[in-house]
This record gives structure tokens, C-alpha cells and sequence, in this order.
């Protein structure tokens, strides 16, 4: 009876993760029957989990929302407590809850009847938070649909606002989506420009039907969370510096965020930071403003600005010294 259970929420499992699965697939997944699936599909069905089943060399399983709320260990009020928390949190930015919080909500989407949709929207609609929230806000709504487009390998249709303004049609392969700190960024295959892609998930608008379905790719990367970091704050940049930061990596990390540079270690009391900006006097002071201690590898052109933004500064207290009748600062160190 236990490993029948276990199977169960393995099936459970599986067909949440997924949009449709064949039989023989879940079969596969299972290490059971054709026959022995059936039969659990049925056993979930009775439980009141929508599994809808398709013939055909083409067709399979799949869940879907019904007219009752599936025994998910909550009620209807759990339900929708926990739907507008997440969405709320979501519109946020999603702050140190992660990727796992829209995983979460799309699942949970997929299978709320119609009636407790309308009460967490009406209570989404109609609350304003007083909550210190980023500028860009993004709506959980749209933040869900990539997240389908992701699961679902299907493709995704979308305009997409760039830093200037500039608004430009995109169909795209999505692959994954990113957090980071308050922003949301889809990884994807630009299907017209035949590359990777990274967009900013606040400047996407849907433009729907979405679809075909497509093999999935491989990942332009293992780590897509520093794939990320680097093309936003560095390779988007026409002006880009390595700096060394004389703190141990762990202690720069809580100041430099993935939109700030990529860090890596180089020692138990330093560490390196590549990073990008729109210019020279956009960097020194960017670099500066992170205060820690530091030392530019390159380019040379970033220590020429430093030197002179030091001498700019030095003749400044000089000349404030002596115009509040106070002794000059005297001529700051080297940079």
C-alpha cells in the first residue's frame, strides 16, 4: 500500500511537471506497467485530480483544472491565501524567495477552479501595499505564462521594450527563467536572430497564441545564473574593467549583486570583479561606490580616471579648507 502511495505522488509528480506525457513515458518514469498506469491514473482521478486522457499515436495524459479544488491538503481559504501570497510576492520581485515561488504558482494555477481564480484576482486588483517595491513592476501574470512557455517547450511570442524604448517583436524557444535580487530575466533561443537571448521579464508583453512546441536545446550554459549576471552586467556594456577587491569573496558578495558584475575568487583575502557601464566616468564611479579597497587590472584608461578624479578631489578640500579657515586636507594617495 505505501509504495503504491509513493507511485501515486510520483505520478502526481510528473504530470504537474509537465503539460502531457504518453503513456509510455510514464510508464517508463514509473518502472511499472502500461497497464499498472492506467490504473493509477484512475486511482487519481478518484482522489478528484482532473487527469485527462487523449488517444492515439499522439495523444497521453495530462492535468488539468476542474470544477473542485484537487485534495491538495488545503482548503479553499488555505488556496487562495497561499495563490495571492505568492502573487504578491512575485509583484515584488520576488525577493529571496526564488525561482521555486513561480514554479509553486503556476502549478497551483493550473489546477484552481474558476471561482477562486476571481477571488484572488479581485484581492490582487483591489489591494494597494505599502511595501518598499523595485520601480519596474512585474505582473505575476505574465511572470506565470513564461513559466508555462517554459514547462511546456512551446514557443513564446512576445514584444519586448530595450533600455531605450525601442519596442521590437520576438518569437522566441524559452528555456528557463532567472531571479535575480528584485528582477526577473527569461533565458531563451531567439528563433530570428538564431542565438541565446536574456530579457528582462518587466519589459515582456505576451502576444498570444504561443506554440509550436519544440525540442528542447542545450542551455547556452551549466550555470545559467552566472550566464545571466554576465550579460547584464557586463557584456551588454560598450565600456568593461576587472577590478581586484582586496575582501574575501563571500564579503563582496553581499555588496555586489548579479547586475553589479560577476565575482570570482582569486584568494582567502581578495577576489576579482568583472563588470561593465556606458562609459569610463560611469565606471570609476561605479567601482568606487562598492567601498571596499581596490586595485584596476584593466584597462589602463580606468587608473588614468581614478588618478584624476584623486587630484580633482585633492585641489577641492584644499581650496574648502581654506575657504571655511580650516588647514588644507593635503594630497589624497595614490589610486
Amino acid at each position: 500500500m505505501l509504495e503504491t502511495s509513493a507511485r501515486l505522488l510520483r505520478l502526481l509528480s510528473l504530470l504537474q511537471a509537465h503539460r502531457e506525457w504518453s503513456g509510455a513515458a510514464l510508464s517508463e518514469r514509473l518502472g511499472v506497467t502500461p497497464r499498472t498506469v492506467r490504473r493509477d491514473v484512475d486511482r487519481l482521478r478518484a482522489l478528484g485530480y482532473p487527469v485527462n486522457a487523449s488517444p492515439g499515436t499522439g495523444g497521453g495524459y495530462q492535468l488539468g483544472a476542474g470544477a473542485e479544488l484537487p485534495p491538495l491538503l488545503l482548503d479553499d481559504e488555505e488556496a487562495v491565501a497561499v495563490a495571492v501570497g505568492l502573487r504578491a510576492a512575485a509583484g515584488q520581485g520576488v525577493e529571496g524567495i526564488g525561482e521555486s515561488s513561480v514554479r509553486a504558482l503556476a502549478k497551483l494555477e493550473q489546477v484552481l477552479p474558476g471561482r477562486l481564480r476571481r477571488r484572488v484576482s479581485a484581492l490582487n486588483d483591489f489591494t494597494v501595499p505599502m511595501l518598499r517595491t523595485p520601480r519596474e513592476r512585474i505582473d505575476p501574470a505574465v511572470l506565470t505564462e513564461l513559466a508555462h512557455a517554459c514547462r511546456d517547450a512551446e514557443r513564446l511570442r512576445f514584444e519586448y521594450r530595450d533600455h531605450g524604448g525601442t519596442v521590437t517583436r520576438r518569437t522566441v524557444e524559452p528555456h528557463r527563467l532567472v531571479c535575480s535580487e528584485r528582477r526577473w530575466y527569461l533565458v531563451a533561443w531567439d528563433v530570428d536572430r538564431e542565438d541565446w537571448r536574456t530579457f528582462r521579464a518587466d519589459r515582456i508583453m505576451p502576444t498570444p497564441p504561443h506554440g509550436p512546441r519544440f525540442p528542447p536545446r542545450e542551455p547556452p550554459a551549466e550555470d545559467l545564473a552566472a550566464y545571466v549576471a554576465k550579460g547584464v552586467s557586463t557584456t551588454v556594456y560598450p565600456t568593461t574593467a576587472t577590478v581586484r577587491l582586496h575582501v574575501p569573496l563571500a564579503v563582496a558578495a553581499e555588496a555586489v549583486g548579479a547586475a553589479d558584475g560577476v565575482l570570482t575568487a582569486e584568494g582567502e583575502d581578495s577576489c576579482l570583479l568583472r563588470t561593465g557601464a556606458h562609459g569610463l566616468d560611469v565606471m570609476v564611479i561605479h567601482v568606487s561606490m562598492i567601498g571596499f579597497d581596490f586595485e584596476v587590472i584593466d584597462p589602463p584608461e580606468l587608473a588614468d580616471r581614478l588618478r584624476a578624479l584623486r587630484d580633482l578631489l585633492s585641489r577641492a578640500l584644499d581650496r574648502s579648507g581654506d575657504s571655511l579657515g580650516r588647514p588644507g586636507e593635503g594630497s589624497a594617495g595614490g589610486a
